[in-house]
């Protein structure tokens, strides 16, 4: 895969993130298009959008304004590839870091959406992260989630954000309360069960 790395800064009003970053993801989205779709590009926007939504509880932010995940992950997400944080935004340099005792809640987030998902070496290297991001990977695997896979948002408040992803994964974040099974969500006639689960992320795949 061919991608690129157009890092802008996001829409600010007064030190905080405003609801709408269309204008922020058009750049890279542009410059795919300029490859005739055969390039993808960071996606910063995700990563902003998230990382606000899990810091300041306003889990509304992962939808947007067309019922959509933000960024160019929620556009064109066969062109998005996806990330927390990077030798830039994190590890030594710290310019914009991803919350980390929200990086479990980001990784089920990211692991379970379409894009093409990255993982951060450093993150690997912690224990309980590491085994977390390992477990999200079996989930993503096993149930052939990819690049084009659907997203269904179920929730999208301030306490929690909620989505099935081609109708066989389940996944919530936040502290708020939700599960597939609780909504009435079925895959071939049958529920879901859990798969993963840790410090406000919880994720199901169907019982098939």
């Amino acid at each position: 895969m061919v991608f690129g790395e157009y890092w802008d800064a996001c829409d600010y009003s007064d030190g905080v993130l405003n609801y709408n970053q269309d204008a922020h993801s058009s750049a890279p989205l542009r410059w795919c298009d300029a490859t005739g779709g055969v390039a993808a590009a960071f996606d910063f926007t995700t990563k902003g959008v998230l990382q606000e939504a899990v810091g300041r509880k306003e889990y509304w932010r992962l939808t947007d304004s067309q019922g959509r995940p933000p960024g160019v992950m929620g556009v064109w997400p066969s062109r998005a590839v996806t990330f927390l944080d990077n030798h830039d935004t994190g590890s030594t340099l710290q310019h914009w870091p991803f919350p980390t005792s929200h990086l479990p809640e980001g990784y089920a987030y990211l692991l379970t959406h379409p894009g093409t998902p990255t993982v951060f070496f450093d993150h690997m290297w912690e224990e309980e992260l590491g085994a977390c991001i390992k477990e999200l990977l079996q989930v993503r695997i096993r149930n052939k989630l990819n690049c084009r896979s659907k997203v269904v948002v179920k929730k999208s408040t301030n306490d929690a954000y909620a989505a099935i992803i081609d109708g066989r994964v389940a996944v919530k974040i936040g502290f708020g309360d939700w599960s597939p099974n609780q909504a009435g969500a079925t895959y071939k006639g049958k529920g879901f069960k859990l798969a993963s689960s840790g410090f406000q992320y919880a994720v199901w795949e169907a019982e098939v």
